[in-house]
């Protein structure tokens, strides 16, 4: 590992990024690397935007995965660097805000029950009972687990400690997992007991219980905590309180399940079913 290497972990760490991101923005940092055979502290202004335009036009990368590399980047250059990020005026691509997948309640059911492992049977109950994201989830410790409270304390992200709903099937089936499993150092373990689940292998397991399901959504094991804010929406819970159990840090985070909850297009009449209603207002 390099020096600037080293100072940009060292940097990332003392911002208390997520593990996971900065894993991501060395791997940003590293393609640009490559890109130019140069070290990145030579690289100037001009030399970032044809890369992040390469990336862009001639690779044919999704917006997010440039505005990934660009987030890195500008990590890189101002915080370890010290360079004037914002005088450059680099542009950043432009997410596209999509909707997240939701499965509908019989569709969770239906997945659960078809997940043959008792351990990701379990693993899947406990994402769902809390909203809880998956990286969340496979870092729980059995002492996480508040049966008496009944809350699940959670580690979020940038070292955020919340805690959010534990329901009674979810209780009974941590209860069946225990006596199966007697995990000690990890809720969820590994192969290796001194190991915990990795997303790698939670992810593979999901797709199969998706096939055993017949659920053709393009579902991730994240869309089972997209799920569980959507459906407290669609049961009235305020926002403001589902917004407290995902450990989200803006409200308008949160706001994007107010896209694709039913609360309210459930009371509303498509103009297609007017049609032939003596009742019904000229179209």
């Amino acid at each position: 590992m390099t020096e600037l290497r080293q100072r940009m972990i060292r940097d990332m760490q003392l911002k208390g990024l997520d593990p996971d991101t900065q894993k991501a923005y060395v791997a940003g940092v590293k393609g640009i690397v490559r890109y130019y055979g140069i070290s990145p502290d030579q690289l100037g202004e001009e030399q970032i935007r044809d890369y992040l335009h390469y990336l862009i036009t001639e690779r044919d990368l999704s917006q997010s995965y440039v505005s990934q590399v660009y987030s890195g980047l500008k990590c890189l250059f101002e915080s370890t660097l010290k360079r004037d990020w914002v005088k450059w005026g680099i542009p950043r691509a432009k997410k596209v805000k999509k909707l997240p997948v939701v499965l509908s309640v019989e569709e969770v059911s239906r997945l659960i029950d078809r997940t043959r492992n008792v351990k990701h049977r379990t693993l899947f109950e406990v994402i769902y009972s809390g909203g809880l994201r998956l990286r969340e989830a496979v870092a729980l410790k059995p002492m996480d687990i508040d049966s008496d409270r009944m809350v699940i304390r959670i580690l979020g992200k940038g070292g955020k400690e919340r805690e959010t709903l534990l329901a009674h099937r979810a209780l009974a089936g941590l209860r069946d997992y225990y006596r199966l499993y007697h995990p000690v150092e990890w809720l969820f373990p590994g192969q290796k007991p001194a190991t915990a689940l990795t997303g790698r292998t939670v992810q593979k397991v999901f797709d199969q219980a998706c096939r055993r399901a017949d659920i053709r959504k393009g579902a991730t094991p994240h869309s089972l905590r997209h799920s569980f804010a959507t459906h407290l929406l669609d049961n009235g819970v305020d926002i403001t309180f589902v917004q407290q159990l995902l450990g989200h840090k803006s409200l308008q985070t949160t706001s994007i399940y107010l896209h694709v909850t039913t609360r309210s297009l459930s009371r509303i009449r498509s103009p297609l079913d007017l049609l032939g209603d003596d009742n019904s207002p000229a179209l």
